[in-house]
Parts: structure tokens; sequence; C-alpha cells
């Protein structure tokens, strides 16, 4: 089907022939301008001057004599007002960052009262009750009155509260605001745009001086749909002077029929405004023409834009894929379209053209920017930095560090574990890390340090011909951004906060887009629904077609209450209705193929039902559906046994066979975390996969433990020398708090000399451990006297097993807490702040890595008693278990039922434990895989887990 703006070139052609170069055409966007030229083109085929092409606001704006103010010198000259109102109100005044979104609500309601030419004080006239309504609006109709009346009967019953209250007396002051507001921005020479609407509308437009340049022409609106109460009003003079022409996009199917609301503002403009279309003679399209719709419901956001291949796929030639609109009613559909529509077409390479650009905010750069902020806000706060987000800068690709020096200065980092830097160290660094954590030391250096640093990160890059094209372009329109703010923020920052500063310029930034590669006017096109207007394609594709995206279920936030915008003619939510569904309808009339693309499932983002207007034309239209339903199958994996095979495998052998050289040695931890799960021994002690360290301000269980075993080394360091007393222990225990800060500086930073300032959590970890300290300490003045022999001693021995028929050994090393002896019994003791317990079922299932009654504690106290007793010579060495969550109740020996483990049923005990201790042994060097454990609780805290299919 011929397509509207060619239709319109072929009537200004013969109709104005050469002196198409007088008129000014008008659209809505930009996008058409492109499309009508060519139009032009191939109906003139010959050099011609172009006729003028502007937006509808480009066009009001030069009609003016005042510069149109962007948002931010708006919000400042906003501000300034409204917080001299409340001055003047005797009420305390508003900061900027504060006043912001609201600025942003009253800004967007004083364009809409001037673009709709409403009496902003009558607007915003206090209504208190309904005799006021009756004297001041005898000109409304009855169900006007209700909306009115409704609306301040909520206000005018009992008392009101003091949300109310605020907003009353924010609603009076608001006449006084718009009016001083604009006033203010005409002595600086700057109106808004929808106040630009309003001086055309109530001066005579015919007279502007603008205007009389297309005296020889036409000024020519093209596919105008809603029309604002100014804009109406303009166009009516325009047309009653004889100077504008009217090509409305439209069929007689949404036209004609009062009850389609696809029509309800063309209706407005050619029946009630009488505005006269150049195209009388409408014929109907939508019923008329053959329409295919196929509609396809998926599961799933992204599963929308991965149906694209096989809708594309139906396109036998490039000329036909041409003539393809992909239409995203859902913006955040773009990335997952991008990576789905194919390159190539039957051989053929596919052109594609993004209309909606690539954002600053999904790209490095503003990744970089964001950075910075976040480090400003930082230094601003407490001059130094978190480790996170120094790491952050220091891995960013943009960042330009070599891998060589990443490593250096994390593992610095690291070992310190500096969950915080000071500013100072990082500015003594060269390069980019000077120029990017320079302070920023008053609001106006905001922008000037950001341009220093995009300045140098962009040099770095094109010195280095690393400089993408696209890095290029938003580099160059992020630059042209910041300088614009500058010159707009100009005088009007200096007593800002510089926070806020930093947040407005962020906002700023992340509205930035470039566009992608391609040609408008050929290929796949991607655009927003919006960015239809005008254009016809005979293929379209709409993907998000889903309810309360097509139309939008929201207005937009207002202070003018829905009541009171329908007293004065305000939008109000069924005009979105309307637009939505004119620019669906306007779009499919003159397409032959239509393909609808919904998410069926419901989550925050979606409604999980397809657009009404789909209903609406399942219901009505004559258009033959096609629905299809993409059902993903879900396929389950049968769980596989994961198991490493050990002969055959060189490394694993080779690494084995060290621990039989007694070139390495096995820890208890070691044989404990392969007796709990034998596959966890490989991945940590064969394969030497490792968590990674992180710097974290959060303490660690395991950490908590380390500080608890470190106070108790500092605590008994002096007092082992003679016998300990309860007079000696009492005395020592004052110095307990520094012994704690001690051990926790030693632990967390490698620092016990460290002097820093407990925070949060940190200080919660200091009164943790002194309790746990104080629960030994009462434990230990119990079984006084008693003497030290050894605190946080080495220890090693040799543990022999059988291993193919001959005997073999391995040696076991292991750093025991505390060696005691009493009574001249000789006590190993071991601290331990987890849930471990002190009973335990029978020594062989100590050891059954399938078994439910392991009990590491205990394995781990056996083998450091045995390991002492062949390290010092000495027999009855008695293990003893301090776990400091239960020993005030449960005390401090094994049990097995309710016999204790000590004396002589722990000499029978102990041979037999060494008997399976060597069967174990064997079992790893001779077993011919590393198995997982079949009991899930044996490995329940695993951080191997998903590498061995659990």
């Amino acid at each position: 089907m011929k397509p509207f703006l060619q239709e319109v070139a072929e009537d200004l052609i013969a109709r104005f022939g050469k002196d198409l170069q007088h008129c000014a055409i008008i659209f809505n966007n930009k996008r058409p301008a492109a499309y009508l030229q060519k139009y032009l083109a191939d109906e003139i085929k010959k050099p011609f001057f172009s006729p003028s092409f502007f937006t509808i606001q480009e066009f009001f704006a030069a009609a003016t004599n005042y510069k149109i103010a962007d948002f931010y010198l708006q919000f400042f000259v906003l501000h300034k007002i409204y917080n001299k109102l409340l001055f003047e109100e005797k009420l305390e005044t508003i900061s900027s960052h504060k006043f912001f979104p609201l600025a942003k609500i009253i800004l967007s309601d004083f364009n809409q009262i001037d673009s709709d030419l409403v009496d902003a004080e009558k607007l915003y006239r206090d209504l208190e009750d309904i005799s006021v309504i009756n004297k001041d609006f005898d000109y409304l109709s009855q169900e006007q009155y209700e909306f009115l009346s409704q609306f301040w009967t909520s206000y005018s019953e009992g008392k009101h509260k003091k949300q109310q209250e605020l907003f009353i007396k924010m609603w009076r002051r608001m006449p006084k605001l718009y009016k001083l507001f604009n006033e203010e921005l005409k002595a600086q020479e700057y109106i808004t745009n929808g106040y630009a609407y309003r001086l055309l509308a109530e001066g005579d437009i015919n007279q502007q001086a603008f205007l009389k340049s297309f005296d020889k022409g036409k000024i020519v609106f093209v596919g105008f749909n809603a029309l604002s109460s100014a804009e109406a009003k303009i166009f009516t003079q325009l047309q009653d002077s004889g100077s504008a022409l009217f090509y409305f996009d439209v069929d007689r199917y949404y036209l004609d029929d009062p009850l389609q609301e696809a029509g309800l503002f063309l209706r407005k403009n050619i029946h009630q405004l009488g505005l006269k279309n150049v195209f009388p003679e409408l014929s109907s399209l939508m019923t008329k023409e053959a329409h295919t719709v196929n509609v396809f419901k998926v599961q799933g956001q992204s599963a929308q834009a991965k149906i694209l291949n096989n809708i594309l796929a139906e396109e036998d030639d490039a000329a036909a894929v041409g003539s393809t609109v992909i239409v995203l009613a859902d913006e955040s559909l773009l990335i997952p379209t991008l990576q789905t529509i194919p390159t190539h077409r039957n051989g053929k390479a596919v052109d594609l053209n993004v209309t909606m650009g690539f954002a600053l905010a999904t790209s490095s750069i503003f990744g970089l920017i964001d950075l910075w902020a976040t480090s400003q806000l930082e230094i601003l706060q407490s001059n130094r930095l978190s480790y996170k987000n120094v790491e952050a800068f220091i891995t960013h690709p943009l960042a330009g560090l070599s891998q060589k020096m990443r490593d250096k200065i994390q593992t610095a980092l690291l070992v310190e574990n500096v969950v915080e830097i000071d500013h100072e160290r990082l500015l003594r660094q060269s390069g980019l890390f000077q120029v990017f954590y320079q302070k920023v030391d008053k609001p106006e250096s905001v922008i000037v340090n950001l341009l220093n640093v995009l300045d140098y990160v962009l040099t770095r890059l094109s010195n280095a011909k690393a400089l993408k094209k696209i890095d290029a372009e938003l580099f160059v329109k992020t630059i042209h951004e910041l300088n614009r703010l500058h010159d707009t923020f100009g005088k009007h920052i200096g007593n800002e906060e510089i926070p806020f500063i930093i947040y407005l310029v962020q906002k700023s930034l992340q509205s930035i887009t470039v566009p992608l590669a391609g040609d408008p006017l050929n290929g796949v096109q991607v655009m927003g629904l919006l960015e239809t207007r005008n254009l016809n394609f005979d293929k379209v594709i709409i993907l998000g077609f889903n309810e309360g995206i097509i139309p939008k279920s929201s207005i937009g936030n207002s202070f003018i209450p829905d009541s009171i915008r329908r007293v004065y003619g305000l939008p109000v939510l069924e005009n979105l209705d309307a637009i939505s569904s004119y620019m669906v309808y306007r779009l499919l009339q003159r397409s032959v193929n239509i393909n609808f693309v919904y998410n069926s499932l419901t989550d925050e983002s979606t409604s999980g039902e397809v657009s009404r207007i789909l209903k609406q034309l399942e219901f009505e239209s004559n258009f033959k559906f096609n629905y299809n339903e993409l059902n993903l199958s879900v396929k389950t994996q049968p769980v596989k046994e994961i198991k490493i095979k050990k002969e055959g495998n060189e490394f694993i052998q080779k690494t084995l066979q060290k621990y039989l050289d007694k070139t390495k040695v096995l820890s208890p931890s070691a044989l404990t975390q392969y007796i709990s799960n034998p596959i966890d021994f490989f991945f940590n002690y064969i394969a030497l996969i490792k968590e990674p360290k992180e710097v974290s301000a959060v303490v660690e269980a395991n950490e908590i433990g380390s500080i608890l075993h470190k106070v108790m080394e500092y605590f008994y360091q002096e007092l082992r020398s003679g016998e300990i007393t309860a007079e000696r222990i009492k005395e020592r225990r004052i110095q307990v708090p520094a012994l704690i800060q001690k051990a926790f500086n030693a632990v967390m930073f490698n620092h016990p000399d460290k002097i820093i300032e407990y925070k949060g959590m940190q200080k919660v970890i200091l009164a943790i451990v002194n309790e746990y300290v104080s629960i030994i300490l009462d434990q230990d003045l119990k079984q006084t006297p008693f003497n030290i022999i050894s605190l946080e001693q080495k220890v090693e021995a040799e543990i022999s097993f059988p291993l193919h028929g001959k005997e073999a050994s391995v040696k076991i090393f292991g750093y025991i807490d505390r060696v005691d002896v009493k009574d001249g019994i000789t006590k190993i003791i071991d601290y331990k702040t987890g849930s471990d317990k002190l009973t335990f079922k029978d020594i062989p299932e100590l050891f059954n890595s399938d078994g439910k009654h392991i009990n590491k504690a205990l394995i781990q106290t056996l083998l450091y008693t045995y390991t002492y007793e062949q390290f010092a010579g000495k027999t009855c060495v008695e293990p003893n278990l301090y776990i400091v969550k239960t020993m005030s109740q449960d005390g401090i020996w094994f049990k097995s039922g309710r016999q204790n483990l000590a004396g002589d049923y722990l000499e029978e005990i102990k041979p037999e434990f060494l008997n399976e201790l060597r069967k174990k042994l064997t079992e790893l060097f001779e077993a011919p895989y590393f198995v997982v454990s079949a009991v899930p609780d044996n490995y329940k805290y695993s951080i191997y887990k998903t590498l061995f299919g659990k």
C-alpha cells in the first residue's frame, strides 16, 4: 500500500510546484522529515530547493522572541521563588535536593497549564466549600460540578490531616509561584516551552515576523492527532488566515465511529475545531485491504525478542526485509532485540537501523562517571574510600591499569585487609588516580573535575588508538552536555550542596543516547511506538504488546487531581488510551503483515495480559488472526554422579605422592574435610581451588574464632611462666578489652598495634569476643590451679598405614591451642566458637563418609592428642573441647552415651581411633575415585557444591 507520506509528497508537488521551497513542513517529531524528503526527491527526479522542516516545538520556539529555558534553569528559578514565598509566609525554606522531586511535578503541571491555556489563578484557587464552586463556576456543567464537589468534599469534612493541610497551603501559593516564575524567566529573556505556546495562542500568530518568511508558500502540518488547547487555537488562526494546510493520517474505520477511541482527537480536530483535512475523500483501508495478524504469546521478557528470528525468517528477499519495522513498546527490549536480529538473510547482509540509539547509561563510560560520583560522595563524607569502590575503579576497563598493576594493588590491600582507604594515599598515585580522586571542593568544580577525568581517559584512548566509534560518539556527546550544564548552572549553584550538584549531573547524563549505525530509509527499522508517527511499513512487529504498556496505566505524577483536570480539560488517563489506540491503528491501516508479541508471565514489570487494543481488534475487525504460543520445554538433567578418577591421572598421583614422600603434610582439618566429603579434599588440597580472599567490613565466623584464639594466646602469654591461679586470672582480666582490640587488629589488618576507630559491626564483634573470653576464663577459674605447657604450639608426627600390601606413612601437623597440666594429667585444650558437639556414637561412625555421625571436633582433638603424644613422648594425654556457646551447660569432655572420654575409657578408645584413621588413610591413597558423600549435611557448607553438581 502507498505510504501516507508519499501521498503527502505527491499532493505538495502538485499543489506548490516550484514554490514548495517557501513552505514550512511541521511534524510532531524529527523522524518523518527524512522520509518525506525521499518521496519528494523520488517524485521530482531532479535537484530542487527543499521546504523547511520543523518539529512543532522548534517551530513555535522560532516564532517567539524568547529563548526556551532548559529544565535546570527552570528548576533553579523555581526553587529561588518558592523559598522566597515560604519566607514571606514565615515558613522554613526547603533545600534544593528535597525540592527537586516536587519541582519536576510543578514544572510539568505549569507546562500543561500553559499548553492548554488554563487560567492558573482559577485552577489553583482555594475552593473550600461548595458555595465557592457555585459562585465562581456557574459556567460548569452538572458533571463538572460533581467532579469538583467530590474533590473538595474530602478536604471539607472533619478535621484536616497534617498532610492535607500542607497540600492545601502549597496549592494556595501556586498562583503566585506560577506568576513570579514566568516573570523571572522573562526578565532573563527565557520562557518555558508551554509558555511559548500560550504567548502565540493568546496573541495574533499571523503577525509573527518569523511566519512571514513563508508567505509565498504555506505552513503545512502533517500527521497531527491530539492537540493541546494552544495548538488548536494557533492552528485555527492559521487556517482562518489561509496560511496553513493540514494533512491528517486517518481512516474512516475509526473516524466515523464515535465509539472508536482511536478517532477521538481527530473527530475533535475535524468536526469540532473545523480543521480541514487536505485529503477529504477518505477510504477505509482498515476494512477494504487484507490484513494478516499473527499473535505470539511467549513466556518471559527477553523471550519476546528471541522470537524475531522466526518472524523474520518468513521473508524471502532483502527487499521485503527493507520494509519491516520492529516497534519496541517496551524499550527495555532493545538489547535482547539487537542480540537476536540476524545479520544475514539468504546470503545477503541485513541492514539495521536503530532510531532509539544507544544509551550512555548502559556504557562503560557512564559506569566510570557513576563510580567517580560515588567516590566523590565518600571523600566528602569521610575523606576515605571503601575498598569495593577502589577495587571497582582499578578493575574498570577505562582505568587503563595493566593486569600486573591491578594485581599488585589488590594484593597489597588484601594483605592489609583495608576496608577503607585514606583519600591522600590514593592522591599520591600517579596518572588517572590523581585526576579521578581529585576532591571536589566547591559546587562549581563538579563539572570541571568530571571533564578533567573524561578528557584524561579520552586522550589516553586516542593516543593508544583504542577508541571505538560508539565510545567516541558517547564521549563527545557527554562532554558537550557537561559544557552545556556548566553554562546553565552558572550563577545558580554557588550556595548549593555538592552532593546535589553531583546528583543533577548524573540525572542529566543518564538521558544521553547516540544513534547506532544504519540507514533511516532502508533495512530493518527498530524504533519506539512514538517514533512510528507518519511512517508506514508493509510488515510490522510490535514487541511488548502488554496491557499497562500499550496503553500506559498511569498519566504520570501531578499535583492536579483527576477531578480538577477534568473540570479544566487537562489530559486524563482516557486520553492516553485514545492516543495509544490511534498510533497502533494508524500503523496497521497500511500494513499487510502485522505481528503482536506479548509476555504472558506476570511479574513486577508486566501484567501478563495482552493489550486491550488487540482484544478490541479481535472483536470488531475483519482481520485474519493467527495465534501462536511459544512454550519453552523444560528439560531436567538426570542427576549425574560426579567423581574424580585417581588412576591414570598423573597430576593427582604426583600430588598424592608428595604426601607419601613427606614433602607435603596433612593437617587435621584436611583429614576431617576428606572424611566429611572426599571430593572436597580433591578440590581444596589436590586441585588447589581456593575461595578468593576479599576485603570486607563484615567479620566471618572463622575470623571470630581466630580473634578469640589470638586473645587467649595474648592473655596467657605472660601467665604461663608460673602456676595459673584464680587470683592471677582475675588480675589479668582487667586487660582483656585491650587484648581483644589487639587481637582484632592482628587478625583483620595484620597489624596488632594499629590504631583505629571501631564502628558499627566491629563494636559488635568486639563485644561478642569479650563474652566468649569471659566464658572461657570462668571455666578456667574452675580448673585452677593448673600449669600451661604451651600456647599455639606446632606439633608434627608420622602415622603409618597399609597401602597396596605395603606400609606407607604420612606426616600430620597441627597447631594446638593450649596444653595444660593439672593434677599430673596433660590436657589438650581446643577452643571452638561454632556449633560443634561433644557427643559421638562410636569410633567407626566418626570415619563413615556416608554416615550422619561425623564429629569433626572430636577427630581433630584426638589427632592433636595423638600428634602431641608422639611429639612430646607422653602418654595418657586427655582431649578437652571448649565450645564457648555450650560450655557452661555441657562441660568440656567428649561423651559417648553417659561416659566421658577420659581416663581408662579414653585409653581404650585411642587404639580403635588409630585403627580407623589408618583405614581412612588407606582409602585416601588407594580408593579409585574421590566421591561425594551420600549425606547432604556433610557438604552443606561446601564452597565446591556447584563443581560436583549439587
